[in-house]
């Protein structure tokens, strides 16, 4: 894996729309608002055309100029880093264009997003051999910066490595009442663009442990520690990318052991969880699985199906891979989000509700 420069005052940050632009509100609001804030901390900022377009289908813009946009950008010498403004649906259509091996012989470059963004970044780690951050798009940063912002920058700019969970996190909106907002997006009652994360639930993890061919729940005060290379995203996603040609994981496991997956979901139900995990299981992706994180889900939060719920929809079927499941870990569409590198090797470390991620490929915190 080739380890991009982090990132100094006085470099450029390139944002791009391989999916949703940022022209409705309140992703403009927030962006004018994130790009003041990055140029505070001393960075320039350019963005692509596609981030002020909105005459997709179901993306910023057609999906070839979008991907020529993400291609301008990263092979520009002048730039040092892509942001996605957001996320969205159709980005696996933009990647039909995008030549990812010939980014991977380029300088590498940090390429920051999630949900959607989970297209670039893992064909990126498997195909182009450059890690990317899962974490907050360019639009998450226009509000007052907390954890989630701050972890990303300290990873961006080389001043640690180690992520911790976080204490509380925010409720999501009831997603039946609308059709929009699971990308991550504000609710539709919020008024406030720039609102800070409403963090009223404490977090609590619930660990698995191997017992036989079972996963059984671990005491609270019990340690669990696992290492590998960090791969995975959005689920949604990489269920879409199985089985097609940027599906890599096999040749990328074969050459470096041990995985650790980070997993979260945005739009499954229960259902679909249960059988996205046994797509991938039976695709091979998990043959060297070291242990599993697994984010709160969104459209599937505190629901249940037929008796599956988000739980035993990743558990039942994980059981025979005989590694650790972490369920409910600050990743993804409900925040705040741990960000992560994938691509990188790192080292978890559980007990209780404290979680951490230490990534190598970032200097030690």
């Amino acid at each position: 894996m080739k380890t991009p420069a982090f990132l100094k005052k006085g470099d450029t940050i390139g944002l791009v729309a391989p999916s949703f632009g940022a022209v409705d509100e309140p992703y403009a609001t927030r962006l004018a608002a994130a790009i003041r804030q990055f140029e505070e901390r001393g960075y320039r900022v350019r963005a692509a055309d596609s981030v002020y377009r909105n005459d997709g289908l179901g993306i910023s813009t057609d999906p070839e100029t979008a991907a020529a946009d993400v291609m301008k950008f990263y092979l520009d010498d002048e730039i040092d880093a892509l942001f996605s403004v957001g996320g969205g649906e159709l980005m696996n259509e933009t990647i039909s264009h995008i030549d990812f091996e010939k980014l991977g012989a380029a300088r590498p470059k940090w390429y920051m997003g999630y949900s959607d963004n989970t297209n670039f970044i893992m064909p990126m780690a498997l195909i182009g051999g450059v890690p990317g951050i899962y974490g907050p798009c360019a639009t998450s940063f226009g509000k007052q910066w907390e954890a989630t912002e701050q972890d990303a920058f300290m990873l961006l700019e080389g001043r640690g490595g180690t992520v911790h969970g976080y204490e509380k996190y925010e409720l999501p909106w009831d997603v039946s009442d609308t059709e929009e907002g699971t990308d991550g997006s504000a609710a539709p009652e919020e008024k406030d663009p720039l609102a800070p994360y409403a963090l009223t639930e404490p977090k609590i993890l619930t660990s698995f442990l191997p017992d036989g061919r079972r996963l059984v729940k671990a005491p609270q005060d019990e340690e669990i520690r696992f290492s590998g290379m960090l791969l995975g995203g959005c689920l949604d996603i990489l269920t879409n990318l199985s089985g097609t040609e940027f599906d890599r994981v096999k040749a990328f496991c074969a050459e470096y052991g041990k995985v650790i997956w980070v997993i979260e979901a945005c739009d499954l139900s229960p259902m679909s969880i249960r059988r996205s995990v046994w797509t991938l299981l039976h695709q091979g992706w998990f043959d060297t699985a070291a242990g599993f994180l697994i984010g709160r889900p969104l459209a599937s939060f505190r629901r249940e199906m037929m008796g599956v719920n988000a739980y035993n929809a990743v558990t039942d079927v994980l059981a025979p891979c005989g590694v650790p499941v972490i369920m409910d870990c600050d990743i993804g569409h409900v925040a705040p989000m741990m960000p992560l590198a994938i691509g990188s090797p790192a080292a978890v470390r559980v007990r209780g509700n404290d979680l951490s991620v230490s990534m190598s490929v970032f200097p030690e915190s």
